[in-house]
């Protein structure tokens, strides 16, 4: 029997557990999280001269999504992976996106789940209600046999969902007109502005010190004010600073992870983990610094076949032993996984947005603290463990404004 393919594209956001609600045991939001952390490292270790952009939570979002079709081998790798009970994740999960979105964060969160499906294609009454129960999933029917036109819209329904920070998320070259067979996406948009504001007259052009070497002139933001700071060293003795920039509702932070003493950001990233930034908490205290940061914009697309495979999470991708039997009774298998993301970050705040799909085809004074660097930064959601959005930043792949 023929199977068909499915596609899976994702997007970066990351957010952790404020201090105020440490646990010894990983919440749910932490156990997807340091995943999406171990694919971060996998791609920068791959790619150690490119922007990496990755949402942990977008990751979490569609393996979820995916889960209550999978069965057998398929099933149990997406379990281990991501750390959750047999019954899997999906009332924490919807837990989760229902504390995300809250108005009370203040700063927006907006996720928005659907699939898109082939006209003929019978998926299981059970594995759509869960979707929707669980993640307000929205069911649509698409005719796969005009690429283009399936493709165009399903642009537009991201567009729409990120506010028009992603508008071209697929390609019609991703889509087999006569195999593809369903399209999962996971939308995340957030925007915040920050606690402290930067004052745009503070902004001014200094030297940034890229990855390759050379000294770039960009755009530095600055401000001076009381910030959360410490510093934190690696099992390997390799000190860094770290740095927390709240947003205005207090519910959502950026933390800024920079090297010290010249150590290169490459020797920091293996040791980032929830389990890492939980330890922070202990070592950060209330500083009054002049802090300088640039002021970017980035895009980024990441494919996480590789990485996930890598990861242990390889059955999904194979034709021969993907096991979605409780999806569709027509086998199916995940063809592609990518995940594309942007953010804004300037002296009112930070956007971000990121999109993750899967198409199924038939298978003293003041110290002053510089970031003239490449350093590494986490968008977190303090109450929950969730990790929004990590990125590493150097000045060869900023889009600087």
């Amino acid at each position: 029997m023929k199977r068909v393919s499915l596609l899976c594209l994702y997007a970066l956001v990351t957010l952790c557990t404020h201090k105020g609600v440490l646990s010894a045991a990983p919440s749910y939001g932490e156990r997807g999280s340091d995943l999406g952390i171990q694919v971060f490292q996998q791609v920068v270790r791959s790619k150690p001269l490119e922007n990496v952009v990755l949402s942990p939570h977008g990751v979490a979002s569609i393996l979820g999504m995916l889960l209550p079709g999978a069965q057998g081998d398929t099933r149990k790798q997406i379990i281990s992976a991501l750390r959750y009970k047999k019954n899997g994740p999906y009332k924490m999960l919807k837990k989760l996106h229902k504390t995300l979105t809250s108005k009370s964060n203040q700063d927006l969160v907006q996720i928005a789940n659907a699939m898109f499906s082939h006209n003929s294609f019978p998926m299981e009454e059970t594995f759509m209600a869960t979707n929707k129960a669980n993640f307000q999933c929205e069911s649509r029917s698409l005719d796969f046999s005009n690429p283009t036109a399936a493709a165009d819209y399903i642009n537009h329904w991201v567009s729409n969902k990120t506010k028009g920070h992603i508008t071209n998320l697929i390609n019609a070259d991703m889509l087999d007109s006569t195999l593809t067979r369903l399209v999962a996406l996971n939308s995340i948009y957030f925007k915040g502005s920050w606690k402290s504001g930067f004052q745009p007259n503070n902004t001014k052009m200094r030297p940034f010190t890229g990855g390759d070497g050379n000294a770039y002139k960009v755009p530095m933001m600055s401000q001076l004010t009381i910030f959360n700071i410490g510093i934190a060293t690696t099992p390997q003795e390799v000190k860094y600073r770290v740095i927390e920039l709240p947003y205005h509702g207090n519910t959502i932070s950026m933390l800024i992870v920079a090297p010290v003493d010249d150590a290169p950001l490459s020797s920091i990233i293996p040791h980032i983990s929830t389990a890492t930034v939980q330890s922070w908490a202990k070592l950060m205290h209330m500083k009054k610094v002049r802090l300088f940061i640039p002021k970017f914009s980035v895009d980024a697309e990441v494919d996480l076949k590789a990485p996930l495979s890598a990861l242990g999470i390889s059955d999904m991708f194979s034709q021969d032993a993907a096991d979605f039997t409780h999806l569709s009774t027509e086998p199916v298998y995940v063809s592609k996984a990518l995940q594309k993301s942007k953010i804004i970050v300037n002296e009112e705040g930070a956007k971000a947005a990121a999109t993750t799909t899967a198409i199924l085809m038939a298978r003293s004074s003041p110290p002053w603290v510089t970031l003239d660097i490449p350093f590494l930064f986490l968008i977190r959601h303090n109450p929950t463990g969730l990790q929004f959005y990590l990125q590493n930043i150097d000045e060869s792949i900023l889009d600087l404004h």
